[in-house]
């Protein structure tokens, strides 16, 4: 008999932790479930609570941290609790209610690993949690030499969806042309499943460079590329279960040579140039494929899958119609797993919303696009400035210093429009058209 995989009991990554701000708590929400991340003050680590206080279940992520306690404060009624879940203040009632166990906030297990922090979806258990492996990926791992860099994003589209298109790596010349591929470039590729599990698939190639290939249920998925005898490249996948029709990616992108390229290159830069577009290669096009799967409903049918290359999307289909009855456990909170009727007028901002997205969760983007706003209204005032003091300059003054001051402010003025036009745009939303490229 076939044991049915417990999503529940599973670590999941959530957002690396260079992204959270320990001044505020931060929503997310895995299977259904929203949580709430807080950094109690002077602590070193993250705690992950459900968000709704047990009072009248307003969301704790609408709160704040008390500066006095260093705890979580519900902004509704003012209600407190500690690191543990535990009331510690309530302003509307005296002391003997504090410490009831009846008013604890729910507590998930959290834990901080590879720059990630992870939590354990299910409340009730923290001992097995305690005895249960983090889904690590060995090439996160500063001691043999890697380094990395880390990104995360929402999507629009559901978790079997993710994991099906990161485990077909014959879409990258296509989806991904002039990204990081070319469609002319395009060969068969043999790919060979070495391992099937309930726990863990298994499948590698040589095509074009030796490649392993591993997916661990429910969220790691990982790519190994070796280049001769020592360099490698690392694609670390977490792929995270939202809602039906939603989905998380939180990536590591690792490798154990050019380790000076990686201090050197900006994080925001990597992510508006490279990994924002390679996932809008695959917004719209997965989106409506997952809708069109969903009426069909069997994907043994609607499918057509010839090539080797189509092996490890098979395989993982297989598990899980195998171990998951071929879906997540929505029903028990309570999901419907129907989407909505097909729309091909679809929103191509709304898909492609890269603010909501990523630049939001992201303290890199967020940052640099501070930054950028702050340095346009900089050159603005600088422009204005200037032409208003070349214009009142005596004639002998403009004569010397009117012409080069003019310049270095239309110089200005042109840094200001790229900024405007070109960069701060990628921010926020940009078309992909495959036609187009």
């Amino acid at each position: 008999m076939n044991t049915e995989f417990n999503f529940w009991q599973q670590w999941y990554p959530l957002s690396p932790v260079e992204d959270l701000d320990p001044q505020v708590p931060t929503t997310v929400t895995v299977l259904g479930i929203q949580l709430v991340i807080w950094k109690p003050q002077n602590a070193d680590s993250y705690q992950i609570f459900l968000d709704r206080c047990p009072h009248r279940l307003a969301p704790l992520s609408e709160g704040k941290i008390d500066e006095a306690t260093g705890n979580i404060m519900c902004s509704y009624h003012g209600w407190q609790f500690d690191s543990q879940g535990n009331c510690t203040r309530i302003p509307q009632a005296d002391n003997q209610l504090v410490g009831s166990q009846q008013l604890c906030a729910t507590v998930f297990p959290a834990r901080q690993a590879n720059d990630l922090l992870w939590v354990w979806m299910d409340a009730e258990s923290p001992d097995i949690a305690a005895k249960t492996p983090l889904p690590l990926s060995p090439q996160i791992d500063a001691e043999k030499g890697f380094v990395w860099s880390s990104f995360v994003r929402d999507l629009a589209y559901d978790w079997q969806t993710l994991v099906e298109n990161v485990a077909d790596p014959s879409h990258v010349p296509f989806a991904h042309h002039g990204v990081q591929g070319k469609r002319e470039n395009a060969k068969p590729l043999s790919l060979t499943i070495t391992q099937s599990t309930s726990d863990l698939i298994e499948a590698t190639t040589g095509t074009p460079f030796k490649t392993t290939i591993t997916f661990q249920p429910p969220c790691r998925l990982e790519y190994a590329i070796s280049f001769g005898q020592e360099k490698q490249i690392g694609l670390i996948t977490y792929s995270i279960p939202v809602a039906p029709g939603k989905s998380r990616i939180v990536a590591q992108f690792s490798r154990n040579f050019a380790q000076n390229l990686q201090r050197l290159t900006p994080r925001w830069w990597e992510h508006i140039k490279v990994r924002n577009p390679v996932l809008d290669g695959d917004m719209i096009l997965l989106s409506l494929q997952e809708h069109l799967l969903q009426q069909r409903g069997s994907w043994q049918e609607a499918y057509k899958l010839p090539t080797s290359a189509d092996r490890l999307v098979i395989e993982f289909r297989r598990w899980l119609d195998l171990y998951c009855q071929g879906n997540l456990p929505w029903h028990q909170v309570g999901l419907k797993t129907t989407f909505a009727p097909i729309n091909i007028d679809i929103d191509r901002h709304k898909l492609l919303d890269r603010y909501s997205q990523h630049t939001q969760n992201c303290s890199s983007c967020r940052q640099a696009l501070k930054n950028i706003q702050r340095l346009q209204v900089i050159l603005i005032i600088n422009f204005i400035l200037t032409i208003s003091f070349v214009a009142i300059m005596n004639d002998d003054l403009r004569n010397s210093f009117g012409l080069p001051l003019t310049i270095i402010a239309l110089s200005g003025l042109g840094i200001w429009s790229w900024l405007r036009y070109w960069l701060q745009p990628k921010f926020y939303f940009v078309d992909y058209v495959h036609a187009e490229r």
